[in-house]
């Protein structure tokens, strides 16, 4: 475990990378003892700053649902990032590749909450009831660790790699729709880039939302009214450059565009 002043230090070092567009080494190379409560604390350190600076926290992400994933990253759960207000992206506006160092987009049925969701106990049924709409989103990560070399601390401090997120004009309600098995399609300047469905997420997103409202209660934090969820990508991430439009579309739930220059 790092004391205080190493994570003060680390979450430095990711802020300045992420302003500077200068990417770093991995933490876990640097300080191989770090652990996931350190990560966590490191990520938590950039977010109370930007808040302070100004953002407000409108959700979170989970990151790692597939079990392919957790493999690679030898750990068997996800992990989870916070989604800020100067975050969001949207269809109508171009997004510049170069603010990022190493973009990408994931293809994500998200939620937004309509309730409250419960903490340590939250189960399916109690997402479904506080869930007042999914809807098509395109997720934008990226990383400040050099050349996407990271293990699962890395990523964690990192904010779970989030980097921007896109949300489709759709609202359909739960309740309208097997959440389980929507079919999701990208395409990259008009020809297919990845193809998945929504179970590719835990074998449910509402799993992964469900997960997410425990784990970060233990954090104290609460998923709230009016929050939005993205609970992991449909599909692999796929490279984002310049000149690139990316749509997403997904069976009953609409379509979702992001363009970069």
């Amino acid at each position: 475990m790092l004391t205080v002043a190493t994570r003060d230090e680390l979450a430095a070092d990711l802020a300045q990378a992420e302003r500077s567009r200068e990417p770093i080494a991995p933490l876990t190379t640097s300080h191989p003892e770090i652990d996931v409560v350190d990560a966590y604390e490191i990520q938590l350190v950039n977010i109370r700053q930007r808040v302070a600076e100004g953002a407000r926290v409108v959700g979170h992400k989970v990151g790692l649902s597939s079990p392919v994933m957790q493999q690679m990253m030898g750990v068997n759960e996800p992990d989870y990032g916070h989604l800020l207000d100067d975050m969001q992206v949207f269809e109508d506006t171009r997004v510049k590749a170069a603010n990022y160092l190493y973009p990408r987009v994931e293809v994500e049925v998200g939620f937004i909450l309509a309730g409250d969701l419960p903490g340590a106990g939250c189960t399916e049924d109690d997402v479904l009831a506080a869930t007042g709409a999914l809807v098509p989103s395109i997720e934008l990560i990226d990383t400040r660790i050099k050349d996407w070399q990271i293990k699962i601390c890395d990523t964690i401090a990192d904010n779970a790699s989030a980097a921007g997120f896109v949300l489709g004009a759709a609202r359909v309600s739960p309740a309208d729709i097997d959440v389980k098995a929507i079919d999701a399609v990208l395409t990259r300047n008009g020809e297919v880039a990845a193809e998945g469905r929504s179970d590719a997420v835990l074998g449910n997103p509402v799993t992964a939302v469900a997960w997410l409202a425990r784990k970060v209660d233990s954090f104290g934090v609460r998923l709230r009214k009016g929050d939005i969820v993205l609970p992991g990508s449909c599909t692999f991430a796929v490279d984002a450059r310049a000149g690139d439009e990316f749509v997403a579309d997904f069976a009953g739930l609409g379509s979702v565009r992001l363009t970069f220059e």
